[in-house]
């Protein structure tokens, strides 16, 4: 952890079939579903006690856009994709961290096989701001 990023390796989310249920006509976070994200909480809590960045690195969160990266690392490469634990994910770490995820701007996504240690390994961390590209601006001027 550092004043502008935090990283975390966290159990592999439930796929999408087991993160919802039906109840009465609506789809609600399953059982599993709200057990992970209590899971990541607590992670969460942990690595802020166990950081002396904790209150920098959450104004600095709070206040820019951010970029997550995950990498996943499945028992087996083919049974699941990227892209069904990136909600969740996402959910999980902004809520722990008291964050809106809409200041979520970049996406990263990785997967790999480690059938002895399934896992993800997530950074959130800050966006640098980036000159605005010339030749977009010249565009839209253009208008």
């Amino acid at each position: 952890m550092t004043v502008d990023s935090i990283a975390l390796t966290l159990p592999v989310p439930p796929s999408v079939n087991h993160q919802y249920a039906t109840v009465n006509g609506r789809r609600l976070l399953s059982a599993k579903g709200r057990a992970f994200k209590e899971l990541v909480g607590q992670q969460i809590l942990v690595a802020l006690a166990q950081s002396s960045h904790r209150g920098t690195l959450r104004r600095t969160l709070s206040q820019a856009n951010l970029s997550l990266s995950i990498q996943f690392f499945f028992a087996s490469a083919l049974r699941r994709d990227t892209d069904g634990g990136l909600k969740i994910a996402q959910d999980a770490l902004c809520e722990g961290l008291g964050l809106n995820d809409n200041r979520v701007v970049e996406t990263h996504l990785y997967k790999y096989q480690d059938r002895d240690n399934p896992r993800m390994e997530l950074r959130l961390s800050v966006v640098p701001p980036a000159a605005p590209d010339a030749t977009c601006l010249t565009s839209l001027e253009a208008r």
